[in-house]
């Protein structure tokens, strides 16, 4: 009798039981996809992101607009262009995506040319006000500055923040 021969098995018998790399990785996957549209349908999908990305880029290049005021003790302008999507302040300028629609109001006295709008920042802090709207279908985003404080508010048209 041979002392050295070993029992035989089948080939599955001899295999651990569990799950390969490559299904980790197809999971891991279609859960990653499902948050991605679970995010977007909660809020108001890629269109309704833009919108926000673009009022709240708007916003901030508002309030630096306000800081380099204050800082360097001199009047700076903030000036919006609704027809050509564009803005421009200080040093900086930038553009809003062709998809939304822009308007301004704001006092008339400022308007560097006919169609654009302008937000002065005066040393103290203190502005001319204004409001720039952007929209999308039925959504929108409202920039306001206020007059007295110059302080910088970015809310939903019609609603909360």
């Amino acid at each position: 009798m041979n002392r050295r021969a070993r029992p035989t098995a089948s080939p599955a018998a001899g295999r651990a039981r569990g799950v390969s790399l490559i299904e980790i990785v197809i999971v891991i996957t279609l859960i990653a996809i499902i948050s991605l549209l679970a995010a977007a349908a909660m809020t108001g999908g890629f269109k309704g992101m833009q919108l926000r990305s673009a009022a709240k880029d708007v916003a901030s290049q508002l309030r630096f607009t306000r800081t380099r005021a204050i800082t360097s003790g001199q009047t700076q302008r903030f000036v919006i262009d609704p027809a050509a999507h564009a803005w421009r302040a200080v040093d900086r300028h930038g553009d809003i995506p062709d998809t939304l629609h822009v308007t301004f109001t704001g006092a008339r006295e400022l308007q560097p040319k006919p169609g654009e709008g302008a937000i002065l920042f005066f040393a103290d802090g203190a502005s001319t006000g204004g409001r720039v709207q952007l929209s999308r279908d039925t959504a929108a985003w409202n920039v306001d500055v206020a007059w007295l404080t110059g302080e910088v508010k970015l809310t939903r048209a019609g609603g909360a923040p």
